[in-house]
This record gives structure tokens, C-alpha cells and sequence, in this order.
């Protein structure tokens, strides 16, 4: 099943852009991974399983890097979805 993310990263500190510039960077880097930044989101879709544990593994390295932070996400099957 493939998974559709879409995830607004909220720092709760004075530096926060670093922060979520880092996050969707880092997310890029994945090359089995569809991601698209918008002004307010970032839209991630890959393989559920995959998916997951990306998410799981770079929100727990931004916990450590900024502390308190906010991560509001929405989970789609996008099975059947069509991205761009």
C-alpha cells in the first residue's frame, strides 16, 4: 500500500526555520520517497511500512535536535491517488 503524508512541522522555538528546513531536507534525501513542500506543508508519499519508519526515525532526530516541537500530520491512502 503506498501511504500519502501531508505534515506541517512546528517548532516551539525562536529559531524554527532551521529546524524545518533540516526536517524537509533530510526527508529529500530519500529517493524512494515523493515529497513536495508547499508554503504551509510538505506532502510525503512512499511505501507504507518504509514511510513509517522514515517518519518515525527523523521526527525522533528533530525531538533531539530542537527539543519541543509539534509535528500536525494527515495519513491518506494513496493507493490509488495520483501525486503531480
Amino acid at each position: 500500500m503506498r501511504l500519502v503524508v501531508e505534515i506541517s512541522l512546528y517548532p516551539l522555538n525562536q529559531a524554527y526555520l532551521k529546524p524545518i528546513q533540516s526536517f524537509i531536507e533530510r526527508l529529500n534525501g530519500y529517493e524512494d520517497l515523493y515529497v513536495k513542500t508547499s508554503a504551509t506543508s510538505t506532502v510525503v508519499a512512499g511505501d507504507n511500512v518504509r514511510l513509517m519508519q522514515i517518519l518515525q526515525e527523523e521526527m525522533q532526530v528533530t525531538h533531539e535536535e530542537v527539543g519541543q516541537a509539534i509535528f500536525v500530520c494527515k495519513f491518506l491512502n494513496g493507493t490509488n491517488m495520483e501525486l503531480d
